[in-house]
């Protein structure tokens, strides 16, 4: 179950959950307010299914309004017909999987990410860093992050090399990730009647980091969950995820379950694009849920600007009035994120002006 890594114990939570626990351990127990509270919900709502219809330009003025509609009311919607191939979609989850189950614990740990470094690159457990008196709540998930773009970040020596394809895998994915978001970026731009390269030129060159997350089971689901509460703090996040189902989705105090859709993309609006589209268009805040009984795997894409790039909200959009947000780093909204953990959407809420 640990293992020293550079000094520190590693703990895993497929190990916790492999060894068999009827309980989980004190560190991954939510504080009540936090927890999923599975058999309350009322919410019948349902995130949108957009028909991208392979960005044929005929469909492309109902498509901004069917976008703009959906990012006004959930900042999240599934796409389906987005050109990316099936094949892939199904070959990394797969790859993931694979990885997860059927390589060894020391084999994964010679993967492992900084312990002492947000972000970093590698197989983990923690997201957040420990505070001075190591209060944070630990997520039930374990997780492989991948920096892949720019290309100057991508070291795919630094990626399993098992199974066989998994870092052909991985790279093919990120690239057509990224013209996927560069493509729905520009429709969002345009569903704002902004000029269809706004948001991405807000942003600058794009940098990318896919995660392949795994949630394993979890003997007390109702006291845990596999993700917090929160938003994601770049640009524009693509999500896949297996057919188990846990992803859920905040509107109007309501917790939604994304049910999983076969084949379809989940776009999630992240904060920097809440930033430039002053409000009008607002982050999702999500989360994660555990079972008892089946692991889940989802890959999640961020795409997110430069640490040294200024976001701010757009002069056209604002038009005259007093913008809701004030200029910030993307780099020290980083470190505040980290630093301080998401909890919903408190982060950019600091931000507001008014």
């Amino acid at each position: 179950m640990e293992t020293e890594v550079g000094g520190e114990p590693m703990v895993r939570v497929q190990a916790i959950a492999e060894s068999k626990l009827s309980q989980v351990p004190p560190q991954y127990i939510q504080p009540p307010h936090n927890r999923p509270h599975h058999h309350s919900s009322t919410a019948t709502a349902t995130i949108p299914t957009i028909d991208l219809f392979e960005f044929n330009p005929t469909h492309l003025p109902s498509l901004r309004s069917t976008i703009a509609q959906a990012c006004t009311d959930y900042g999240a919607f599934h796409v389906t017909n987005h050109g990316v191939p099936t094949k892939l979609l199904r070959q990394i989850k797969t790859t993931g999987l694979t990885f997860f189950n059927h390589s060894s614990i020391n084999d994964k740990l010679t993967y492992s990410c900084d312990p002492h470094s947000f972000a970093s690159q590698g197989y983990g457990s923690r997201m957040l860093l420990n505070d001075e008196n190591d209060t944070v709540v630990l997520d039930w998930r374990d997780y492989f992050d991948h920096h892949t773009l720019p290309l100057s970040r991508r070291d795919p020596s630094r990626w399993p090399h098992f199974p066989e394809n998994y870092r052909e895998t991985v790279a093919s994915y990120s690239d057509e990730m990224k013209g996927l978001a560069q493509k729905l970026m520009g429709l969002i731009s345009e569903s704002l009647g902004l000029r269809g390269s706004y948001i991405e030129d807000a942003v600058g060159e794009l940098y990318q980091n896919i995660t392949i997350s795994y949630y394993p089971p979890c003997p007390q689901p109702d006291l845990t969950l596999g993700l917090q509460s929160h938003s994601d703090m770049g640009a524009i996040t693509l999500l896949i995820q297996d057919d188990v189902g846990g992803l859920e989705v905040l509107k109007d105090d309501q917790w939604i379950t994304v049910d999983p859709l076969s084949d379809a993309i989940l776009v999630i609006l992240a904060d920097q694009t809440e930033i430039i589209t002053n409000g009008k268009y607002r982050s999702a805040v999500h989360r994660a849920v555990t079972n008892a009984t089946q692991a889940r795997l989802s890959v999640a894409t961020f795409h997110d600007p430069a640490k040294a790039v200024k976001i701010s909200p757009s002069s056209e959009l604002v038009n005259g009035a007093s913008p809701r947000y004030r200029e910030v780093v993307y780099g020290d909204y980083v470190s505040s994120w980290y630093t301080k953990g998401p909890d919903g959407k408190r982060n950019i809420d600091s931000l507001l002006l008014n």
